[in-house]
Parts: structure tokens; sequence; C-alpha cells
């Protein structure tokens, strides 16, 4: 058993100020959530002392260590396995090094430099990848979706090669098609996907090619992503599951690639919207790339504490929230190496401290309150995807979650926006629980990003757990709205996933609050009822809940 004690937390130099202190004393029966204490906890998590977050370092005992005293502090127990606060998730790390890259065409060499033209990594186990004069094929958007009729492979014959691939979907450029929901992002979208389908063709690699619109962040996001180690859940036959190269190039460099084949890249984008597509080997060229991988196995950790129900302790409802970031990586131009995350995913993680603090004061509930901290977010869901095929507490018997995630820190807004709006019966109750506030609800107001696949409730709702994922969007309700509109583009621009993911002392956690009292209503509502939220018809998603039924008579 892993034991953490305030020593942990002093050593690493995370001790709250002599006022911060105060403000983490006992729960009063009449708490409410604390914009003070929201923001002392994502200072501490996102301080230089705690190195980015990064999981498998020393900075994870820290983590752990401040959340499971603070959950202890709230009246919380230790929700994980055999009476511990944490669930083993078990990974293998994956770190490349010496890694040289080309293109050949027609015998011309075109150097590829790591982190500028092209950004190379693998998550297949191993000591070494190399592939020589690899031939490549232009796959299109690399989706096979039978159910909707579309198939970018057309039988062909990928074993060996290197697929260059465009993110997202083809709706995305046109939404007219419908093919994939419009511009909302399907799952077929996703960087996660193609390298999927990928080893299911038994491709040697994967290219993806870099636009900023339809990815959703910049050239920047991918470099300081994916430069570092990777990680990924062992698997027993990583090979039929994984690649060996995964690998991003920026649109420019794809752009000259096709030109000196003799190809005209905007013209084959416009051929891949098409059913009728077929993949296009690209004449007289070729890829080389080697490089060296350290395959190393680590355990890092979810962090779960729960507060028993008091006559159906068998039923929870979940509260999650990130805890990793991206931890150290390159300096940027300012000299600075730490990825301090403090708003991904410090404001989320202080969110569930507060939840927690705020449940511990008041009556305890019918049902179980289940807090989980997930690890690995960064690497792909990774600690959630454990988590969910190896839950502590049966899905069947789980009613509902709320995840939180890159909480609103520039205030109050007008309306609550609903990731994955229309999926499941909680959007009714997120409506109601809005309107207490004078806010509206505004379906996912980028769904071309994609978001409902890119945070810890996927994994948990495609096994089909009614999960909310509700954040403030819409205008801002106080001045000065320009000052708050900048920064949250701003933040968008030029701090995601960037070493300036700085904790700021002026932030306006309003916003913040009243997303969390949300999550605290229905919460509530749920937690004294005999009530079971669905799937709308439709959704992906209900089968999954369907089939466990009998569970909840």
């Amino acid at each position: 058993m892993r034991l953490f004690v305030s020593a942990a937390v002093l050593a690493a130099g995370a001790i709250l100020s002599a006022c911060a202190t105060t403000a983490m004393d006992a729960p009063t029966a009449d708490a409410a959530f604390d914009t003070a204490r929201l923001s002392e906890h994502t200072r501490v998590l996102s301080d230089d002392g705690f190195e980015g977050r990064g999981i498998g370092t020393p900075a994870e005992d820290k983590v752990i260590a401040y959340l499971s005293e603070q959950y202890a502090a709230a009246g919380f127990q230790p929700g994980g396995p055999n009476g511990q606060w944490t669930q083993d998730v078990a990974l293998n790390r994956f770190t490349a090094s010496n890694i040289r890259a080309s293109f050949k065409v027609g015998g011309q060499s075109i150097p590829l430099n790591q982190g500028q033209q092209i950004v190379v990594s693998t998550r297949l186990p191993g000591s070494h990848v190399m592939l020589t004069d690899a031939p490549l094929v232009f796959a299109g958007y690399g989706i096979k979706a039978p159910e909707r009729n579309w198939d970018d492979f057309k039988g062909q014959d990928m074993r060996g090669k290197i697929l260059i691939v465009l993110v997202n979907d083809a709706d995305f450029e046109e939404p007219a098609l419908d093919t994939f929901n419009g511009r909302a992002m399907t799952y077929y979208g996703r960087w996660t996907y193609k390298y999927e389908e990928a080893a299911r063709q038994g491709a040697a690699g994967v290219i993806i090619v870099h636009e900023t619109a339809p990815a959703s962040y910049g050239w920047a996001t991918v470099n300081n992503s994916w430069s570092g180690p990777q990680f990924d859940i062992v698997r027993q036959n990583a090979a039929a599951e994984r690649v060996p190269m995964e690998s991003w190039i920026q649109r420019d460099v794809a752009v000259d690639l096709f030109a000196k084949a003799g190809l005209d890249f905007e013209a084959l984008k416009r051929q891949a919207r098409s059913r009728d597509f077929q993949p296009v080997t690209l004449p007289n060229a070729t890829f080389s790339g080697m490089f060296d991988v350290a395959t190393s196995r680590i355990t890092t950790h979810n962090v779960i504490a729960k507060l028993p129900g008091t006559s159906h302790p068998d039923e929870t409802i979940l509260y999650t929230a990130h805890w990793d970031h991206i931890g150290v990586g390159e300096p940027d131009a300012n000299g600075d190496r730490i990825f301090n995350g403090a708003v991904d995913n410090a404001t989320g993680t202080a969110g569930l401290l507060e939840l927690a603090r705020v449940w511990g004061a008041g009556p305890r509930p019918q049902r179980s309150i289940v807090m989980i901290s997930f690890t690995a977010e960064e690497s792909g869901l990774l600690g959630s995807e454990f988590y969910a095929a190896n839950p502590v507490y049966p899905l069947e018997k789980t009613v509902a979650g709320f995840n939180m995630d890159a909480m609103n820190v520039y205030g109050r807004v007008a309306n609550l926006g609903v990731i994955g709006f229309g999926q499941s019966d909680l959007d009714e109750r997120l409506a109601a629980a809005a309107a207490r506030q004078g806010r509206e609800i505004e379906p996912d107001g980028n769904p071309a990003a994609g978001s409902y696949f890119r945070s810890d409730h996927f994994p948990l709702a495609k096994r089909g757990v009614p999960m909310a994922y509700a954040e403030g969007g819409g205008e801002f309700r106080d001045e000065p709205i320009a000052a708050r509109n900048a920064s949250r583009d701003e933040y968008g621009a030029r701090r995601y996933h960037q070493a300036d993911d700085e904790w700021s002392a002026d932030w306006d956690l309003r916003g913040q609050v009243e997303d969390l009292d949300v999550a605290l209503w229905i919460g509530r509502d749920l937690a004294n009822s005999r009530d079971w939220p669905g799937w709308k018809t439709g959704s992906e998603f209900g089968p999954a809940r369907a089939a466990s039924a009998s569970a909840r008579r």
C-alpha cells in the first residue's frame, strides 16, 4: 500500500500560504464553492515544484499526496482497490531518440527535421524502428466506416506502406455532405482513430497532415504533445493495434511533397470528400526513417475518493477530472521548460477538490459519491480508459458522471456549453440547472474540434455510462467584456499545451463556480433519487447501457 503524508508535500515545497491554510480548514454545514480555494488549489498544482505533473515522474507522488490529503480533509474515504487512495494503471512508456527522417522523390532527398517539418513517435514496444524507402500512399481521411458506406482503402493492400492521411473527416470541409454528422467531428476524425485503423490495415506508419482549422490546434501543440515520451496501456498483441511509426507533418511540407510527385494536394483533398475516393500512391516517392526507442514499463495512478451512500452505497455518482499534464519539455522562447497546465487541468482538479469539500459538508446522500482524478489523459485518455475497462465501481450501477477539463477562469458567461449535446437525458437536467442561474444551454460551440472524444468522460460513455461534459460558454456577462474575450482567445491561440499555461491571481473564477454548482445540483438530485438517466434514441452509446438494464431494476 502506498502511503502519502504531509511530509511529501512539504518536501515538494507545495505548502499552502497562511491565508489558504485557513481556507482549507474543516468544512462547515453551509459550505459553498469558494473562488479563493479554487484559485489556491490551482496555484499549488501548477507551481513549478510540481514540474508540469508528468506521469511516471517524481512529481506524480507530490500530486497524489496533495490530492489524497485534500480528499481526506473533505471527509471522503480512500476509494481505490483494497482501501487505497489510488488505482494502479500499468503503462508502457516510449521515448524516441536519434530520429532521422526523409522523403525521396525522383531520386531527390528531402530531409525532415523533428519538431519543424515532422514529429515522429511510436507506441509499439521495441528498441529500434527502421523504415527504408517505404512506399507513400495518400489514403484520404484514413477512414473505414461500413455503417456510413465509407471506405478510404477500397480493399487495396496497405501492408508495409506509409499512409498519408488528412486530419478530421470529410464533413469538416464540406458539411453539406452530412456523412459524418456535418461539422460535428465523429471519432473517425480523431488522430487516435487514424493510427488505430492504419494498424488494422497493416501499414508500416502513418503521417497525418496537420492543418490548424480541422485539427483545432496549431503546430506548436502537435510538437509539444508528441515530441516527448508517449504512453500506452499494456496490450496483449500491440503489433495488431499499433503501427511502428506515428507522425505528423506540416501542411506546406505535404503540399511540396505532392507537387514534387506531380500531384495537386488541394485537388486530392477535394477528391477525398467522396465515397468514390481511391487511395493514391505517390509516384516515385518513398519515406525513410529510423529512430531508437527506449521502452519501459511504468505504473501511474488514478486517485479515487468516495463518500459512501446511506441507503444505496452500491450505486455511484461520478465526478472526474485528469490531474496530469505534459511535464517538462524543451524550453520555449523564454527558456521555460515546465508545462504547468494551470487551466489544463489544474482548474478541473481544483474543481473536484471543492466538490468533495462541499459534498462532505452536507447531508450524506443515499447513493455514493465518487471522485476520480484520472492519470494519463494527455497521453490519450489512458487513465480513464483503464478505469472503464477495470472499474472499481460497477459501470452498470454507475448512475451518471460529470467531467471537468480546462474550466472557465475568465468570468461569468451567458450560456452553459454542453459538449455532446443531444446524446443523453442529462441535457434536460443541465438546461434546468442553467436556467436557475439565468443561463441557457448552448450545444457544443465548436463540434468540429471533436471535444466529445478528447476528454475523460468518453471511455465511460462508450461503455454506456451517461456522462455530462458541460462548461461555460457564450458572451461574458460582466465588463470588461473585450478584455475577457481577448484573454479567452489568447489561451487557445498561445497558451494551450504551452509552457505559458500558468496560474494568474487576476482570474475571475465566478464562472467556474457557476459550472460547479450545476454539477452539484444535478448530482444531489440523482444521489437522492431512484432515477437512472439514459441515452437518447439514436445515440451510439445506448446499446451498451441497454445490455446491463437488468442490473438497475
